[in-house]
């Protein structure tokens, strides 16, 4: 039985990704498979795994010899279970920048592409077989797209990731703004989440000049809910930070509707990131960052300490 699974603290594409391929590997390949998490779905996958009636994957602490794997949404060894390079991974489908790390105990298919979300690039190599996909396959699909492109705002957006998910939404007969309303409502619901867990909800691992860095971003169209809890959230950084062995935790709030992002200043240090990386002066314990959406493209490739 094949693994499939994406990164840690699985975000919508991390979670509805692996449903994809599972569902391809078993109908169309005939091999089987199964999709799996490394935690719990973030509020919008939990949504969208109950608005479409998918059963949520089991989630899965470690792998290792024995286990057969298909890497999806991440190629990391960071985001992985540690056991990976015990496994045997066949194949990685993945958006994000070549990491490197992974060991395979034969050649495999390693697709990586341009696009701003692994469900678009999945569309793409299921091909013609995508008319024989059920309504829940296509609208995880949908879903995943609208996550990952922030309903199209993103600058990691391409032509062709709109184009899939409008073909998707005339197929599932959804309008893409009351749908996408819908998706980043649930996301904006953390009431129910602990400040650490906020923390790690959106979370990749980074490191800059010798220091090890989590960068988080937590994606609302409602930022004043987070921002009010912004003093807990900065009591919360050490601890998290020294649990997961990192020297500084950087918090990110995106507004969706504004299409800006709010980092919390919690020290000299991150000011000093602050200031290097993104041209401005910070004053006091936020910093707000006209125009930043994406972590992959706005975020990471500019810090600098």
């Amino acid at each position: 039985m094949i693994k499939v699974f994406g990164h840690t603290s699985p975000d919508t594409d991390s979670t509805g990704s692996p449903i994809i391929w599972a569902w391809y590997l078993n109908e169309v390949r005939k091999t089987p498979a199964k999709a799996i998490l490394q935690g719990e779905p973030n509020t919008e996958a939990a949504w969208m795994l109950s608005r479409w009636n998918l059963d949520k994957p089991e989630i899965v602490a470690d792998v290792g010899k024995g286990d057969t794997c298909v890497i999806v949404d991440t190629n990391n060894p960071a985001e992985l279970p540690a056991g990976i390079n015990d496994a045997d991974v066949i194949e990685i489908i993945d958006h994000h920048l070549l990491a490197g790390g992974i060991r395979t105990k034969t050649p495999i298919n390693i697709t990586i592409r341009p696009l701003a979300c692994t469900a678009t690039i999945m569309h793409d190599l299921i091909g013609d077989d995508m008319a024989r996909a059920p309504q829940g396959v296509k609208a995880a699909m949908l879903t995943c797209i609208l996550s990952d492109t922030l309903e199209f705002r993103s600058p990691t957006t391409t032509a062709h990731d709109r184009a899939v998910a409008e073909k998707l939404a005339a197929d599932l007969g959804l309008n893409i703004t009351d749908y996408a309303n819908e998706m980043f409502a649930a996301k904006s619901d953390v009431s129910a989440f602990t400040d650490d867990a906020l923390l790690r909800m959106d979370s990749k691992e980074y490191r800059l000049d010798g220091k090890q860095l989590r960068v988080s971003v937590l994606e609302t169209t409602a930022p004043q809910t987070l921002l009010a809890r912004k003093d807990a959230l900065v009591a919360a950084m050490p601890a998290v930070a020294a649990a997961d062995s990192a020297d500084e935790v950087l918090l990110f709030i995106v507004d969706i509707l504004k299409e800006e992002a709010t980092l919390l200043v919690p020290n000299d240090f991150v000011r000093q990131i602050a200031e290097k990386s993104f041209g401005v002066t910070v004053t006091g314990d936020t910093v707000v960052l006209p125009g930043v959406m994406s972590r992959k493209k706005q975020i990471i490739p500019f810090l600098t300490v």
